[in-house]
């Protein structure tokens, strides 16, 4: 296993990081089995789509602050139009549809914050 140190800047903020790489499969793969209980009800899922105003979820790929949006609710998009601007460690990170469809809700207000795997917007 190899390690390899970064120096990250965050707000000013600076944090020395290191990363081990090569981590064994097994060891990451053990704990989401144990996390997802087996008598969980089917129904969790299908209230989580209900919730959300279309069937096609953008998460956010990186944590971050709503910086710009670019589409709007009802507006057709094709895939890799953007649908809005992150900002994460002082870059501008577009957000695209990951396919074409009409964007069904934006669930983000510029200036919010975001952390990874947030819902930002759905489409149908």
């Amino acid at each position: 296993n190899s390690m390899k140190s970064y120096t990250i800047t965050v707000n000013g903020n600076v944090y020395h990081v290191t990363v081990e790489e090569g981590i064994k499969d097994g060891a990451a793969a053990a704990a989401p089995k144990q996390a997802a209980p087996v008598s969980a009800p089917a129904p969790a899922p299908d209230a989580k789509a209900s919730a959300s105003a279309g069937n096609i979820e953008i998460a956010s790929p990186v944590p971050g602050k709503i910086f710009k949006i670019e589409a709007k609710e009802g507006q057709e998009l094709k895939r890799g139009d953007t649908v809005l601007i992150l900002e994460s460690m002082k870059m501008e990170i577009p957000v695209v549809a990951p396919e074409d469809g009409t964007v069904a809700s934006i669930d983000v207000a510029v200036g919010a914050s975001v952390e990874s795997g947030d819902i930002l917007a759905t489409m149908n």
